[in-house]
């Protein structure tokens, strides 16, 4: 045990064991690895295996794709940008996308496309990073003139949510659309982040990979994320499950060689692209609390971290935020009630469940999981490679966070 408190208690952390071995046990989920630490104190369980019918055992080294707890990685790029003056928050990004100049906005969010007014304001940094710029992806209206557009257009697959196109083919299309709101108006999902990614690109110059990996991954160590995973790791990368919703039969979403992650992809998501592994994720985690310090290296800048990791919604923004996660609690299978959103990641601002106010972080549809939180000191990362086609790796998620949270040992 640490001292001073700072660790788990032994019984606690055998709970959560076996906690995730039932799971696992279940048949519902072939494998996961999960970390937890707290201070000098890093527990790591892998349990089960990479694929249903397998021998091949999940292990700590194993590449998952992050899905969208890649927000909360790839939202550093800008941050360093806003460190270096490179950005300014309240910049209007017309100079660098201006694809997304003289905006119109839809007169009602669900009318028709042509029934638009001109947006009251340019759309700046920060309605990019708050996810408030007026365009987002609404899963509880799949059958909307707006959604029916995005995959109609081919700026996102159907069956994954991935740009299809390359930036500045995606940024064109992205431009032909009205915004469903006034900019800074809603928090809207997902589309804001992949907008960051080439906001960065454009900005620096290289692929928005190229600068994350200078920036963020290479000076923590995290030697293991990035777009694709390369041909000399692709046998630790398992297929990603989405099972079937009527029979739970295990359906491969995306194979391991041929498949979305064996080749460098044409646009690189921020919002949903990255592969990484559970010890490069702790990196980047750790890295947050500890103000955007990585050993005596500086990452961030202190306010950096503390913007990102803090609300920044104004309180009409959080209303609907929190409205829109009360009413997919069902078909998030009760993830997402955090009140809050900082840049790139849900910030908790009320209690709903076991974790403390100011945890953040964010989960994957591919059945991941990355929090931090600063009262406790503490880090949890949960990666399976099943995703929410049904709710059993929420379920996992929940279990998860709830027994963690009881093994802390102050």
């Amino acid at each position: 045990m640490g001292e001073g408190g700072n660790g788990f208690s032994v019984s606690g952390l055998r709970r959560l064991r076996e906690v995730l071995i039932r799971h696992v046990e279940s048949k519902r989920i072939p494998g996961l690895i999960a970390l937890v630490s707290r201070g000098e104190e890093t527990h790591v369980e892998t349990i089960g295996t990479m694929r249903p019918d397998g021998d091949s055992p999940m292990r700590r080294d194993t590449i998952c794709r992050m899905a969208s707890t890649s927000k909360p990685v790839a939202v550093a790029a800008t941050m360093v940008l806003l460190d270096e003056c490179r950005l300014r928050l309240d910049d209007p990004v017309d100079r660098w996308l201006p694809e997304l100049a003289d905006r119109r906005v839809l007169r009602r969010a669900d009318g028709p496309l042509e029934d638009t007014v001109p947006a009251r304001r340019p759309i700046t940094v920060r309605d990019l990073l708050t996810s408030t710029f007026g365009l987002g992806l609404d899963m509880t209206a799949t059958g909307s003139s707006m959604m029916g557009a995005f995959f109609e257009e081919g700026l996102y697959g159907q069956e994954w949510l991935l740009p299809e196109p390359d930036p500045d083919e995606w940024m064109r299309r992205l431009g032909t659309f009205p915004l469903m709101c006034q900019p800074g108006e809603r928090w809207l999902y997902h589309i804001s982040d992949d907008v960051l990614g080439v906001l960065v690109a454009r900005v620096t110059g290289q692929s928005f990979e190229s600068f994350l990996r200078e920036r963020i991954f290479d000076p923590l160590g995290m030697k293991d994320t990035g777009f694709h995973v390369s041909a000399d790791k692709i046998d630790r990368l398992p297929p990603l499950y989405a099972p079937d919703p009527h029979t739970g039969e295990f359906i491969v979403a995306d194979e391991v060689e041929g498949g979305h992650h064996s080749q460098p992809p044409a646009f690189q998501s921020g919002g949903g692209g990255l592969d990484s592994t559970i010890d490069d994720y702790h990196a980047y985690f750790r890295m947050l609390l500890n103000h955007g310090m990585h050993g005596t290296q500086r990452i961030l800048s202190r306010p950096s971290v503390e913007l990102m990791t803090t609300n920044r919604l104004t309180r009409e923004q959080l209303a609907s935020r929190e409205a829109w996660a009360r009413n997919v609690v069902h078909l998030a299978h009760g993830h997402g009630q955090h009140g809050g959103w900082g840049f790139g990641m849900a910030v908790r601002t009320y209690r709903s469940d076991f974790a403390p106010v100011g945890q953040f972080g964010w989960d994957g549809g591919a059945g991941t999981s990355t929090y931090a939180d600063p009262d406790n000191g503490l880090v949890g990362l949960l990666l399976t490679q099943t995703g929410m086609s049904t709710p059993d790796s929420a379920r996992v998620i929940h279990d998860f966070w709830t027994t963690l949270y009881q093994a802390i040992d102050d």
